[in-house]
């Protein structure tokens, strides 16, 4: 994957485009163990429907790639495309670009204001790195980060779990249970009959600093 060209608009690779919605759901609730139940589609391909810790992902449809491998298509600003959110989660990829996020001062993640508390020992996020050269661009695209977000510099963020939706299955088929609020770590027995909708991760080795601080630290690295 590439990052866009300078003659392009600059658009996240995570954002949701107009016109990739959720796709028809086949959703079958199977048991695979003695009293164990797990959720499938019905023409599931585990490579493609699945994270590397086996659990099931929503799907949503695919708008054309552009020259540089970048969707197309209008921006749905306050949406993350699940698939697109999963791999550069799950690799550490630039939510803009694609390109590894790893920087010398260690792996950027941003918040909104009223997002995150700061304060707290360990914070968990389902919003992907940036890259040091699209931090600044991040900021001010980003709806909820308003041009003044707060930077997070992680040495480390192990994958802690998934947000997205509990089904089960009665008389009438398979249904959604409920819809939590928070993520479920990676292990929880729930994630058995669970559609995630995006990866979360948890940063336990970070410190706080400003967006001027963060450029101006990366121009003296």
């Amino acid at each position: 994957m590439r990052a866009t060209t300078d003659r392009s608009p600059l658009i996240p690779y995570v954002v949701q485009r107009k016109g990739e919605e959720a796709a028809p759901d086949n959703l079958r609730i199977l048991e695979f163990a003695p009293g164990r139940h797990r959720l499938y589609y019905a023409d599931e391909n585990p490579q493609r429907d699945r994270d590397m810790r086996g659990v099931l992902w929503a799907r949503c449809a695919f708008n054309p790639a552009d020259e540089n491998r970048m969707p197309t298509g209008e921006p749905q600003w306050k949406m993350m495309h699940p698939h697109r959110q999963m791999v550069t989660m799950q690799h550490l990829r630039c939510q803009v670009c694609t390109r590894q996020a790893r920087t010398r001062l260690g792996y950027i993640f941003l918040a909104g204001r009223g997002n995150q508390d700061p304060t707290q020992a360990q914070i968990l996020t389902n919003q992907p790195p940036v890259c040091a050269q699209h931090a600044p661009a991040a900021a001010q695209l980003c709806p909820h980060l308003a041009g003044d977000p707060i930077v997070f510099l992680a040495h480390s963020a192990p994958l802690y779990g998934v947000g997205g939706v509990l089904y089960g299955r009665n008389s009438s088929g398979v249904h959604v249970v409920a819809r939590p609020d928070h993520a479920l770590p990676y292990g929880h027995p729930n994630l058995e009959t669970f559609l995630a909708s995006q990866m979360v991760r948890r940063l336990s080795s970070f410190r706080v600093v400003s967006l001027e601080e963060l450029l101006k630290e990366l121009a003296a690295a």
